[in-house]
């Protein structure tokens, strides 16, 4: 992608439409990197996440899996409904860690403002980059062809002038494609996309817009800024400005853990309160340790609670000084938990984690790390 084309708007949009951003996706990451790895997984539908009689959910899903419904997120006890000759496979983090370092090697070659969603997506801003290439759609196909010939694995661009519309551009022609959104396709691109398809826009909204009569970005388009305020509070202005293909978020070069946490989801319920206590004392020891190899301190503790009908509740404690100490997070853990329902009520997951970080670390934050413990 190459810009040539100004638009008669202030001196501050002009920069903003001449920027160059890439969103890097893998394809199917960790489901490729198992196939990968085992040749005989190839061509067949393999599920990476937990057991199919477990209460685990789909991390990833191969494509041949996909063709059967089955997504991330998914309880894996469906997918094994939807399909009973998938293979289930437990994560490897660790492999995966290692081949996403090898893949931000490479982007680190074209660029240092990237800016890391996961182990296995980023956006990189081109704008000026180490090759001086004006291209940044010539910069997303080098990237794509280095990944796959250091890594073996399959990865998907979008390319554009923000945030929104590349990671939304590189959904469109998966597995194994590029897609290019310029400048002057902005607007009328946003126009036609359904609201469901929007970054940032769950069910539940995508549900309540619909009830607004909001189908696609043409429709988000006649609202106004009052209007989305009323309706969807701090949400307004983002909403007011993707629906004319405007995201002025910057490509961010560091993303900062803000919390560290530790929790589970049981096989059956709990609802004995010495059990949970039991529970809590090792994911608040599992949490110390990783919290002083990290040298990361925080204030703030938090325990989560899933009840067997999925209602979900939080407790939190703010302290007056940073800490990393099993006993001190322990003590407060335990009275946050005995202030919920747990033991007179049934228990499905149970978490404790440690926020407000004194020294926060620049890291990539492996949020399916936490949720995939499943207890056997």
């Amino acid at each position: 992608m190459q810009y040539n084309v100004l638009y008669h708007r202030s001196k501050s949009q002009i920069v903003f439409y001449m920027r160059k951003i890439i969103h890097v996706d893998m394809d199917a990451f960790y489901a490729s990197v198992e196939q990968k790895d085992n040749p005989s997984l190839r061509g067949r539908p393999v599920v990476v996440g937990g057991r199919p009689d477990s209460r685990g959910v789909v991390a990833a899903a191969s494509y041949e899996a996909r063709e059967y419904g089955i997504h991330s997120a998914m309880p894996c006890s469906q997918a094994y409904r939807l399909c009973p000759q998938t293979i289930f496979i437990r994560p490897r983090f660790e492999a995966y860690k290692q081949i996403s370092q090898q893949i931000r090697e490479i982007f680190n070659e074209f660029t240092d403002s990237i800016e890391p969603l996961s182990l296995d997506e980023a956006y990189l801003d081109v704008t000026e980059n180490k090759l001086n290439q004006v291209s940044a759609t010539i910069i997303a196909q080098e990237i794509r062809k280095r990944i796959f010939e250091r890594t073996g694995l399959t990865a998907s661009a979008g390319v554009s002038y923000n945030k929104f519309l590349a990671k939304t551009a590189s959904d469109i022609n998966k597995p194994n494609g590029i897609k290019v959104i310029l400048p002057e396709e902005g607007e009328e691109f946003v126009a036609t996309l359904p609201i469901g398809k929007f970054y940032g826009i769950g069910k539940a909204t995508e549900q309540r817009m619909h009830t607004f009569g909001i189908i696609n970005g043409a429709d988000l388009k006649t609202k106004s800024l009052q209007f989305l305020s009323e309706k969807f509070g701090k949400s307004a202005d983002y909403f007011y400005k993707i629906a004319r293909g405007i995201d002025d978020r910057e490509v961010k070069v560091s993303r900062k853990r803000k919390s560290l946490g530790n929790e589970s989801t049981f096989a059956d319920d709990i609802d004995d309160i010495d059990l949970l206590l039991e529970k809590l004392a090792k994911q608040t020891q599992n949490l110390a340790q990783t919290l002083e190899k990290r040298e990361l301190q925080g204030k703030t503790i938090t325990v989560k609670v899933k009840y067997d009908n999925f209602q979900q509740i939080t407790r939190s404690k703010t302290l007056n000084h940073a800490t990393d100490n099993y006993d001190q997070i322990f003590n407060v853990a335990k009275r946050l938990l005995l202030n919920t329902d747990a033991g007179k009520r049934k228990v499905r997951l149970l978490g404790v984690s440690l926020s407000s970080f004194t020294d926060e670390e620049i890291l990539l934050a492996v949020q399916l790390e936490l949720d995939l413990q499943i207890e056997n």
